[in-house]
């Protein structure tokens, strides 16, 4: 690695700390690096606080004094800002700590900046360079562009099955197919996501919390849940925990089948990322319509015979790439971007 991705690497280890907490915003990292020694480092953290390269710039000003920065490089996973909404220009930021250039990653996708930090910076005397190698940036705010490019959310379908591919276990041997140590991960799943979406059939069968309970997590405000049922809100049980619990005002129901809006209405709410989490039928009926980004499917070491099955019958193939396999106690975890999706 060139020492440019060697900082840029630690940029984006900053940036995964905000992975879940900084929507409708992306998550951002910076590091500022001044012969070869870090100065400070910075994420964003929520919507409307700093900035990523605010954040490392306050932190190198209390480490190391307001002038360490005169002729350092700041390296940040994401184009800077260089506008003034919540919080101000990060383009200004910049300038007025003294640092001399800028290295980024990815490009940002919000027409309000992209391309614009270039020129703002290098007609400041800021010399300015893109990596380049910009997967690892891209895929930081991967949920977050396809809102701005789409104005629709990342849609990750997640399911638990055995290896005949069935959902259920015979009567009686219990309700987990899958192990404690997987259910560990799918809470961190659900804390990286904005919004998890379920079927209404799955609400009446399973009466499901969709909720993050690992108390070793950070705290957040739970993710919005959203029910799609064919009928009305009326044909749900009212008793169901996502109507009574004390999250029951992050509960959404989309009436009719209707993904698409059920889809606008989650990014409405601030949304870049969805997990579904629901029977096979919702979850062919995301497939057979193309709507889906990315599957994370866990398989259990059982053959269970049963005849509720993950995915429904679906007219043709459905093509994954870059799939990545994860062990995860007897587990073993997909997770595979979907090759045909919406446009």
């Amino acid at each position: 690695m060139t020492s440019d991705e060697q900082w840029m690497a630690q940029a984006v280890a900053e940036a995964r700390k905000g992975i879940g907490l900084t929507s409708p915003n992306p998550p951002v990292g910076a590091v500022i690096v001044k012969n070869n020694i870090v100065l400070g480092k910075g994420w964003h953290q929520r919507a409307g606080e700093p900035h990523a390269e605010r954040k490392a710039i306050e932190d190198a000003s209390t480490s190391n004094g307001n002038d360490s920065m005169k002729g350092a490089t700041i390296y940040v996973t994401l184009e800077p800002c260089s506008t003034t909404g919540r919080t101000p220009a990060c383009t200004d930021g910049i300038r007025e700590a003294g640092i001399t250039r800028v290295c980024y990653g990815s490009v940002d996708p919000n027409p309000a900046h992209a391309g614009r930090a270039d020129a703002i910076l290098t007609n400041q005397g800021i010399k300015v360079d893109q990596i380049a190698d910009t997967t690892d940036c891209d895929s930081l705010i991967r949920a977050f562009a396809k809102v701005q490019n789409t104005g629709l959310p990342w849609v990750t379908l997640k399911s638990a099955m055995s290896l005949d591919g069935h959902i259920t276990r015979p009567t009686g041997e219990g309700q987990w197919l899958t192990s404690p140590e997987s259910r560990t991960v799918v809470q961190r799943m659900r804390y990286e996501s904005d919004a998890i979406l379920t079927g209404g059939q799955t609400l009446r069968v399973d009466d499901p919390a969709l909720t993050i309970r690992d108390t070793s997590l950070p705290n957040k405000p739970q993710p919005w849940r959203m029910v799609v049922t064919q009928g009305d809100k009326a044909s749900l049980p009212p008793t169901a925990q996502l109507f009574t619990d004390t999250h029951a005002d992050r509960t959404l129901v989309q009436e009719n089948g209707d993904l698409t809006t059920a889809r606008r209405t989650l990014v409405a709410k601030g949304c870049n990322s969805v997990l579904v989490e629901a029977g096979g039928t919702l979850m062919s009926a995301f497939l057979r319509a193309g709507l889906a980004d990315e599957v994370a499917l866990f398989y259990a070491p059982l053959i269970t015979g049963t005849d509720i099955s993950a995915f429904a019958p679906l007219p043709e193939d459905i093509p994954l790439a870059d799939p990545t396999y994860t062990r995860i106690g007897n587990d073993i975890l997909l997770r595979a971007s979907i090759l045909k999706t919406e446009n």
